[in-house]
């Protein structure tokens, strides 16, 4: 059995199969998921799982080296967008390295999800809780 917090089977796998410059998406309840991309659906009840537990978890299993976001989330959730740009912050204090932090148009976003690996649907319904993390290398 695992030692560290990510339990999903499904998120296990996709973080020891995950190359440099892969992306994923972790998203609220509401973001349309491209059929053609893995949808691992998390989502229980309105806020279970929540968007940032998820980030939490995911940041703690996987080395990232980019976000990119939608402007949007700026100014319709500062409270959660604040708590994203806080848990980024620890998890670059954590590991002595910096990640770009990329803005683009909601409609620019929902497009780029496609070039994603997977899409992690959380519980959220907070208007646009949602990240797509470029994954790094642990080296």
């Amino acid at each position: 059995m695992n030692k560290h917090a990510l339990l999903n089977a499904d998120m296990n796998y996709l973080t020891a199969t995950l190359g440099h410059t892969d992306e994923v998406t972790i998203c609220d309840a509401g973001l349309p998921i491209p059929a053609s991309v893995q949808r691992i659906d998390l989502a229980l009840t309105h806020g279970v799982p929540s968007f940032i537990a998820t980030v939490n978890v995911w940041l703690a299993s996987s080395q990232i080296e980019g976000v990119i976001l939608a402007q949007e989330f700026v100014d319709a959730s500062p409270d959660c967008h604040q708590a994203l740009l806080h848990a980024i912050e620890a998890e670059q204090q954590a590991t002595g390295r910096t990640f770009s932090v990329e803005y683009i148009s909601h409609e620019a976003f929902k497009q780029r999800t496609h070039l994603s690996r997977a899409v992690i649907r959380t519980g959220e319904c907070t208007p646009y809780a949602n990240v797509i993390f470029k994954t790094g290398v642990v080296f």
